[in-house]
């Protein structure tokens, strides 16, 4: 576990570095399911320990997230101050679907076996209160490459910019300690992908594909990864969150992409890259890489702070409220000539926003 250089809570293990595995598992939680979730919440920490001291050299961990629909389901009292349902987002061309969620396991080892193994003990004391909707086997690709071929989170802060880039501080007094995490899974078209040249997945990327530089400005297209995905405060301050992408693929489907978790003091920041990758920024363009990268699931959750999790919280009431359903964020009209169709070269950095489909 990171330790926390604040007076804050312990966080989950959001800033724990990659491991060679991982299982990312998003279930619902089916009318009168409440109950076992909430026993099972406060044992997760117990499980983990017990499962992860057969080979503790392994580092198995896991973030717990909640989703915004089932809060007021389990809990009664205050809420995390930004925690809302993922809004869809439709572009001229790409579409980021906003899909079902309320409770996310991100467990992450060094061996899957372990990963494996507690996600069977959360299973079976879930029996009948939840359903899977999306699970998803992660592995490392050589040096932390995804599957279009380029390293994934090269910019990823790290120390005490990490925290405060992934950790709610004193904006929520309540909260604080906790984190906000967006989830995509993005299918690869590789075929298409692989066509391309070196020199036009690099423009698409923003960065080098063999020594993972990054492109100079005068060389960086507009609608590249890169560019898109970098956002500044209004005073020009980089905006950063904490990648933990991984890739995954099925021979048997026909599947391979890249799953997206990022973690955020704020999910406005994540938010913001999102926005300007199928959205534009300017309007009217879009990340080049989704051209090749589809993606198939979109979540938001709130992972609290370890001491939060461990603790009993008061039950909601029978008659407790639920969330009205996301809204769908879109771009505004276009103008009647229609966007080009995509030339054939990529411009974007690799889509540290996640994977595809499952």
């Amino acid at each position: 576990m990171i330790p926390s250089p604040s007076p804050f809570p312990e966080p989950q293990p959001a800033l724990a570095p990659l491991t060679s595995a991982a299982v990312f598992l998003v279930v619902t939680v089916e009318p009168g399911g409440e109950q076992q979730v909430r026993d099972l919440l406060p044992e997760i920490s117990a499980l983990t320990r017990s499962v992860g001291f057969r080979v503790p050299e392994a580092a198995l961990s896991v973030c717990t997230g909640i989703g915004s629909d089932v809060w007021g389901r389990l809990f009664a009292g205050p809420r995390p101050a930004e925690l809302h349902p993922f809004q869809e987002r439709v572009g001229r061309i790409h579409r980021a679907p906003s899909t079902p969620g309320d409770l996310l396991f991100h467990i992450r080892a060094h061996r899957m076996d372990l990963c494996f193994e507690l996600a069977s003990h959360f299973m079976s004391r879930l029996e009948g209160a939840v359903a899977v909707v999306d699970e998803t086997h992660g592995f490392k690709y050589f040096d932390d490459r995804d599957l279009l071929g380029f390293v994934d989170g090269t910019e990823n802060p790290v120390g005490s910019p990490a925290y405060r880039a992934a950790i709610v501080g004193d904006t929520d007094p309540e909260f604080a300690g906790g984190s906000y995490v967006i989830v995509q899974k993005y299918l690869h078209d590789l075929t298409g992908w692989n066509a391309l040249t070196v020199e036009a997945q690099e423009r698409a990327v923003g960065r080098t594909k063999l020594s993972d530089i990054e492109l100079d400005d005068d060389e960086k297209p507009a609608d590249s990864h890169v560019t898109l995905n970098t956002v500044e405060d209004d005073d020009g301050n980089q905006l950063q969150i904490v990648r933990r992408n991984m890739p995954f693929g099925s021979f048997g489907r026909g599947e391979f992409g890249t799953y997206f978790i990022g973690y955020a003091a704020t999910p406005s920041v994540t938010e913001r890259m999102i926005d300007n990758m199928f959205l534009g920024d300017p309007p009217g363009i879009h990340d080049r890489l989704l051209d090749f990268s589809t993606a198939v699931t979109g979540g938001l959750f709130f992972v609290p702070s370890q001491e939060w999790l461990d603790a009993d919280h008061p039950a909601a009431g029978s008659g407790a409220a639920t969330e009205p359903a996301p809204a769908t964020r879109a771009e505004p009209d276009p103008a009647p000539t229609a966007e080009p169709a995509p030339d054939p070269d990529p411009h974007a950095g690799s889509l540290r926003i996640g994977s595809l489909k499952a």
